[in-house]
């Protein structure tokens, strides 16, 4: 009879133990149970003040972050500065990254469509220029293709007359602000309430949208 010593007895049960594990459905269920299924995506919109369109897409479920940033110029590294000057192309934008299992694209443009005035061209509310416009960027041909039908959806349920100015177009390259920019309205929170109030945003918004309008 073959005799084995400690050092053997150790080895077999660690092979056994590694045969259990691998061959376990339950093992195998708890990781896949455990691991994401899906990845996030990314969507870019422009509607003026980017603390206002941060923090109104912070509150949506399914966000997962948003940053404040610009989009629609071509000059590498553009900031703050620049942008609000005028003339670089840039718009005040934010990239909203969301779980599609738990809000689609669709349902991002429906918002976003509510939390602006389309009907200004280079300007919204107290913001004037051209870095202040409505824009929805637009990564690849499906959300080209979504946007374009959500924005015939919106020209035959909106309830003013105005026809809608916002452009939809590609994005260039999405450069995220200065970080003092970044969750502003939750930073500086009496200074944004102040500045929101004073622009008329949320005024303008009802007087387009309605009393309900979220």
């Amino acid at each position: 009879m073959k005799h084995f010593n400690g050092k053997n007895i150790w080895l077999a049960t660690f092979l056994l133990l590694i045969m259990t594990v691998v061959i376990s459905p339950a093992a195998a269920g708890d990781r896949d149970a455990a691991e994401p299924q899906r990845g996030t995506k990314t969507a870019i919109f422009a509607g003026g003040c980017f603390w206002c369109m941060e923090a109104d897409f912070e509150k949506v479920e399914g966000v997962v972050s948003v940053i404040s940033g610009y989009d629609g110029g071509d000059t590498p590294n553009p900031t703050y500065e620049e942008v609000s000057a005028g003339g670089t192309g840039y718009a005040e934008s934010v990239l909203v990254e969301y779980d599609p299992a738990r809000i689609s694209y669709d349902e991002l443009l429906d918002i976003f469509w509510h939390s602006v005035d389309p009907t200004t061209p280079n300007r919204q509310f107290c913001d004037v220029g051209h870095q202040y416009r409505t824009a929805i960027f637009v990564a690849d041909d499906v959300q080209r293709e979504a946007a374009e039908r959500s924005l015939q959806e919106i020209e035959k349920s909106k309830p003013f007359a105005a026809p809608i100015v916002t452009e939809i177009t590609m994005t260039t390259t999405f450069y995220p602000a200065e970080e003092y920019h970044q969750d502003y309205a939750k930073k500086h929170s009496f200074r944004y309430h102040y500045y929101r109030s004073r622009c008329g945003r949320d005024r303008r918004l009802e007087e387009l949208w309605g009393k309900d309008n979220e």
